[in-house]
């Protein structure tokens, strides 16, 4: 357990700080340029059908189950280094890093992310985040389930959860309540489907673009100003 202040923020990453569907877009293209097109289609198939049954994106793992049946590829270990050597920090969205330092300063910055224990982590520490948040970095399988935990780590009477899945920012909020802010960033593919769904709760702060968030005040987290110090 870590000494924390009164608000911690939960900050997500992937379409939250990172742009994940462009990273999404370059990996398809570069299994376009090495594999082709029927190839490419494979390893997006195997890619799914993992995250259904897994809970979440592995793509070390699909590329491990892909290589059977083209082992004598050589393509295959330069997809490997591809997706190892991939310049996560170009992929953050402009004023992430920013922005994560501005709310450090408003209080205890978490990253709290789904994800593999591999990958994810190597993606988070690539990018700087890691880095920014000081490893203060939380990585589970569906960290909606994970509340608390997360309360065990990083105890604080308040937080806010950044993330761009409206649908899981619900989910927490149902089970902290008036203990959480939830804050929506309508970035990413998630983003764009939840123009259709009926949110409850819906979120209670929305913003288009991460960098926004690098404008607030700690007031501005909660309408009703439970932040400010006592006089």
């Amino acid at each position: 357990m870590l000494t924390t202040g009164p608000v911690v923020f939960l900050l997500d990453v992937d379409n939250t700080l990172f742009d994940n569907d462009r990273f999404a877009a370059d990996v398809t293209a570069a299994l376009d340029a090495q594999f082709g097109e029927l190839e490419r289609k494979r390893y997006w198939s195997i890619y799914e059908e993992l995250r259904d049954r897994l809970g979440y994106a592995d793509y070390l793992g699909a590329l491990q189950q892909f290589r059977l049946g083209c082992e004598a590829n050589p393509s295959l270990l330069r997809l490997s280094s591809y997706l190892l050597d991939y310049p996560f920090a170009e992929g953050l969205y402009p004023g992430a890093l920013e922005t994560v330092r501005h709310l450090g300063t408003l209080g205890t910055t978490v990253i709290l992310s789904d994800g593999d224990i591999v990958f994810q982590p190597h993606k988070i520490h690539q990018s700087g985040l890691w880095q920014a948040v000081a490893g203060r970095v939380l990585i589970y399988v569906h960290k909606e389930h994970m509340s608390d935990p997360i309360q065990q780590s990083f105890p604080a009477p308040h937080y806010v959860m950044v993330d761009d899945k409206p649908k899981l920012l619900a989910a927490m909020k149902h089970k902290l309540g008036d203990r959480l802010t939830t804050v929506f960033v309508r970035q990413g593919h998630y983003a764009a489907q939840a123009e259709s769904s009926t949110l409850d709760p819906v979120p209670d702060v929305t913003v288009t673009h991460i960098d926004e968030l690098g404008r607030f005040a700690l007031p501005d987290f909660r309408a009703d100003s439970a932040y400010a110090s006592p006089e």
